[in-house]
């Protein structure tokens, strides 16, 4: 059991051949002894132990090839000086840690990653290499995004995007699809359009256009992300109601503006309605009317007469129609 199972940036990338040879000759200074399983552990303790060796490996998708360059330049070398040659423990150990410290400056400097984009989404791009496992860490988010509501009025137009904050393949390839329900259930949604247009535009909405919107960007027939919109359209006379209802309740109250409402001291406004205040105009108008009539007439018998007592009817008529007037 020479050969240890754990992984580390150096197993990630140097063949067990290769180091076999490197550790052949290794000799325990102490008990001048041959001993190959401490050389292994040297190995292991120095790259794998070493928590600046993990950290320089992690670099972004696409630069473990790089990180392999780096640290085969440095142990390889030291492989084919220490082929079938005895070296004490101690030349492995400066040895071994040189070229450990060479790799960590030199990957140091390469691209790290972009960073991961929450909530959702398969960002390959955001991936992390890892010394102790050989393969990138993804970001571990969901496909499906949370779901967007959108309201809009009939017949206005509105705009759906399939977009992501991080990075896409070149052939990234979107697929929009619909359902009548607020879902985010795959088996209720139906197919609409296929290609690479990332936008979804609604130009005149009516109510039968509300329900759900999925847009899912594939790679490779792999799905990256789902990205789900709730549209709710309300239709006109709905709205021209609602509108009209609120008019109507401004124009009752003055100034246009509803009063404060007080938790403490609840009160009641009346206002007398339209058709009342119209009635009352009217009326008065009429007895205006009647009055200037009366009076008129009243002058006329006045002239013929001459002298003549007028009527105590008319004169009461006349007065009772004042005080009316004056009522209203």
């Amino acid at each position: 059991s020479i050969i240890k199972t754990a992984l580390n940036c150096y197993q990630c990338f140097i063949d067990v051949d290769d180091s076999l040879r490197l550790c052949w000759g290794h000799i325990l200074s102490e008990y001048n002894i041959r001993n190959v399983d401490s050389c292994f552990n040297t190995l292991e303790r120095i790259f794998n132990n070493e928590s600046r060796v993990i950290e320089a490996g992690k670099v972004g998708r696409g630069y473990d090839v790089m990180l392999k360059s780096i640290l085969m330049a440095e142990i390889m070398p030291i492989v084919e000086e220490f082929d079938q040659q005895k070296n004490y423990d101690t030349v492995y150990e400066f040895r071994l840690q040189e070229a450990a410290n060479n790799f960590i400056a030199a990957a140091s400097r390469l691209p790290r990653a972009s960073g991961c984009f929450p909530p959702c989404g398969f960002q390959a791009q955001g991936a992390v290499y890892n010394c102790m496992t050989c393969q990138y860490d993804s970001c571990e988010f969901p496909l499906d995004c949370p779901v967007k509501e959108i309201k809009v009025k009939e017949n206005n137009g509105t705009r759906m995007w399939c977009k992501v904050p991080f990075l896409l393949p070149t052939d990234a390839e979107i697929v929009w699809r619909y359902a009548v329900e607020k879902t985010m259930l795959m088996d209720r949604f139906d197919e609409v359009t296929v290609g690479v247009d990332p936008l979804y535009f609604i130009s005149s909405a009516r109510p039968e256009h509300s329900g759900t919107y999925q847009c899912e960007i594939f790679s490779q027939e792999h799905s990256l992300v789902r990205i789900y919109y709730y549209l709710t359209v309300a239709p006109m006379a709905q709205i021209g109601h609602a509108e009209l209802q609120d008019v109507f309740e401004q124009a009752l109250l003055p100034g246009g503006q509803f009063p404060p409402l007080s938790h403490t001291v609840p009160f009641t406004l009346w206002l007398p309605s339209p058709a009342l205040v119209t009635t009352c105009l009217t009326a008065m108008l009429l007895l205006v009317f009647l009055s200037l009539g009366a009076l008129h007439w009243l002058s006329y018998q006045g002239r013929m007469i001459g002298t003549e007592d007028s009527d105590p009817a008319q004169e009461t008529t006349f007065t009772e129609n004042k005080k009316y007037l004056i009522h209203c």
